[in-house]
């Protein structure tokens, strides 16, 4: 799979977002910067097919089909649109999206769900409780239990704080796993991210 953004723009005067070009694909994960409170939630929602952008192209796979970008993408704790409320309980969520998933959400499969991730104990906590790499790679995990889906994006990981490689770790993660990853994120982890693929580089 690959998705190209070129030009993409939303809202008078290109305010919602302005000009925006990037693609990602099966197998890699790519950094998209976007600051200001909206921006990354519209650009979340235009790279999984969810918006439209007033200018510019959007396509999968060289064409443009925004259905088969929903089926295919998920979009993962874009705020205001798909971010879980701060005081469910993990395991409240890991029923909710294996229900939206149509897998079983008996308290058994939140349990094996819950173990498979290492979070058993945090099962009764508040989501916003969880450390941020914790709760990036649970969102992730139930992301892509989803039938059919093969990428995803996620916008504002670093807004939860904690340490950007960290979840730029287990975003990479899933990309060798064949998915492809659009991370939507703030100039600071960008920097932060960026230093660390140097160093890869440089190693090599």
């Amino acid at each position: 799979m690959r998705v190209i953004l070129t030009s993409v723009t939303k809202g008078s005067h290109d305010s919602s977002l302005p000009p925006t070009s990037l693609e990602f694909a099966s197998g890699t994960v790519t950094l998209a910067r976007a600051e200001t409170e909206r921006r990354p939630t519209v650009l979340g929602l235009i790279a999984s097919g969810r918006m439209r952008a007033d200018r510019g192209a959007v396509t999968i796979d060289g064409v443009s089909d925004y259905s088969e970008m929903r089926n295919r993408i998920a979009l993962v704790d874009a705020p205001g649109v798909c971010e879980p409320a701060d005081d469910v309980t993990v395991a409240r969520v890991v029923a909710e999206e294996l229900m939206f998933a149509g897998r079983s959400s008996s308290r058994a499969s939140v349990l094996s769900v819950l173990d498979s991730l290492e979070l058993r104990d945090v099962s009764r906590s508040a989501l916003a409780d969880l450390a941020p790499s914790r709760r990036i790679r649970l969102l992730t995990e139930l992301a892509v239990v989803r039938e059919g889906v093969e990428a995803l994006v996620v916008c504002s990981p670093d807004r939860h704080g904690g340490d950007p490689l960290e979840w730029w770790t287990l975003l990479e993660g899933l990309a060798t796993r064949g998915y492809a990853v659009l991370a939507i994120a703030g100039d600071a982890s960008a920097h932060a991210i960026g230093g660390l693929l140097r160093e890869g580089a440089d190693a090599r």
